[in-house]
């Protein structure tokens, strides 16, 4: 069979509003032909568990034949996708245009879709997903919250029992006040910085906004000190945990709404920079594909810049003000949503800039793929996922370790712990944190 085509890989939008795309009789066939096509080629079989899972079934199936697959089977394979994207972007040579047109992680959430509307998706999965809520109630009670849910807390046990969360597993922490309320933060920006004039709206995300800040805080005193005027604004979470769902009537409702929320602004000449990789992923390639007749959902995703992305523009664009060098070495995570973005390692190329600064990139899965790590069930997949990349990174013993996801950092930090690495870093955090600290911001 032939593979690769001499078109670019093409994603099809995704028909959710057809009747025809929850048609379980259809859609048992059409995984029942890409598992064939997957079970053939086996390029995937090192990325996550999905692959080796299916086709160890059907090596050890009575005719060694897809068709001797079970429901339950073809229902664990899904189960154990984490939309991460990597099968598509990095290894199938039979996506779009080629004639067998292969998605596969499209086709994980056409399952998922088919389950969310039968009301099969679980209670966790349903309240983990209601991230602005709980985030909400999170900052009001940061106190006891954090107690509860930091790693020995007798509740984590509950939680495993009750919502099946390994108690294991590391939990983000709430901050007391949303970055949004914390005005404070935002100086003037810089008059005589490079890109004075350039204006930036940072979208929060549910996780910076009420999670972890430090990225944010770092992003704005970086465009600030270049002369970038900053402004903070979050409408709502851009609806990936409920895309994880296959809820995607609530992921076009949200992007609707918050590509709205953000139209006037880019009209005023700001550009969009939304402080998580997976949200940027989300504004810049899964809304469009959800939403693709929405004027100010398309308007979005050519403003949307990725952080790491935004600074090496302002870069090449205005330069940026002069970086004190930093003999460092940095261990760089290239995260799956990031790679997803198409856009090369951005973090990679920010870091370069700062002179004498040695940064190494790993291309490997942290494992922790969203919410999907945190479950029992999960956990020591995840953590197994991920002992490569952790291993990588620490090798060279580097003086810091960064990710652009701000989920597979503190999962790859508990990785090397469990796994016993030496001189395990003290956070890893997002790579412009380092930047703002060759500024000494």
């Amino acid at each position: 069979m032939k593979e690769g085509s001499l078109g670019a890989p093409v994603r099809h939008p995704i028909a959710w509003q057809d009747e025809a795309f929850y048609d379980e009789a259809a859609l048992d066939a059409e995984l029942r032909r890409v598992f064939d096509i997957c079970h053939g080629c086996r390029r995937c079989f090192n990325l996550c568990d999905s692959f080796p899972s299916l086709f160890d079934m059907i090596d050890e199936s009575p005719n060694e034949e897809v068709e001797d697959l079970s429901a339950g089977q073809i229902k664990a394979v899904v189960d154990e996708c984490t939309l991460c994207d990597m099968c598509f972007m990095v290894k199938c040579p039979y996506v779009p245009p080629h004639e067998f047109d292969l998605d596969f992680p499209h086709l994980m959430l056409r399952y998922r879709a088919v389950e969310h509307r039968k009301k099969l998706t679980s209670f966790a999965d349903r309240e983990l997903a209601k991230t602005d809520r709980n985030g909400q109630l999170g900052s009001y009670f940061a106190g006891a919250v954090n107690l509860a849910t930091s790693a020995g807390s007798p509740a984590r046990g509950v939680m495993q029992a009750t919502l099946g969360i390994d108690r294991r597993a590391h939990l983000p922490g709430f901050a007391d006040e949303p970055l949004t309320s914390r005005f404070s933060l935002i100086p003037p920006p810089n008059p005589d910085g490079p890109g004075f004039g350039k204006k930036v709206a940072l979208y929060a995300t549910c996780y910076g906004n009420f999670n972890d800040q430090t990225p944010g805080e770092a992003a704005i005193k970086v465009l600030a000190h270049n002369g970038v005027e900053v402004r903070i604004e979050h409408p709502e979470c851009c609806a990936m945990p409920k895309l994880e769902n296959g809820d995607l009537p609530a992921v076009a409702d949200a992007s609707a709404r918050v590509a709205a929320h953000f139209a006037g602004l880019i009209d005023e000449g700001y550009d969009i920079v939304p402080l998580t990789t997976s949200c940027s992923l989300m504004l810049k390639f899964e809304w469009p594909l959800i939403n693709p007749d929405n004027a100010d959902v398309v308007k979005l995703s050519a403003h949307t810049y990725d952080l790491s992305q935004y600074i090496v523009a302002l870069s090449k664009e205005t330069g940026l003000a002069p970086i004190e060098p930093m003999a460092s070495s940095i261990g760089v995570h290239f995260a799956c949503h990031s790679r997803a973005q198409n856009m090369g390692p951005q973090a990679m190329e920010m870091l370069k800039l700062i002179p004498d600064a040695k940064p190494a990139l790993t291309e490997r899965c942290s494992g922790h793929g969203g919410k999907w790590g945190i479950y029992r069930e999960n956990f020591d997949t995840a953590v197994k996922v991920g002992r490569p990349a952790a291993r990588a990174l620490a090798k060279d013993n580097p003086d810091f370790v960064v990710s652009e996801c701000p989920l597979a950092g503190p999962h790859l930090k508990q990785v090397m712990a469990m796994s016993g690495t030496e001189n395990i870093p003290e956070r890893v955090g997002h790579p412009i944190e380092i930047l703002a600290k060759a500024y000494n911001l």
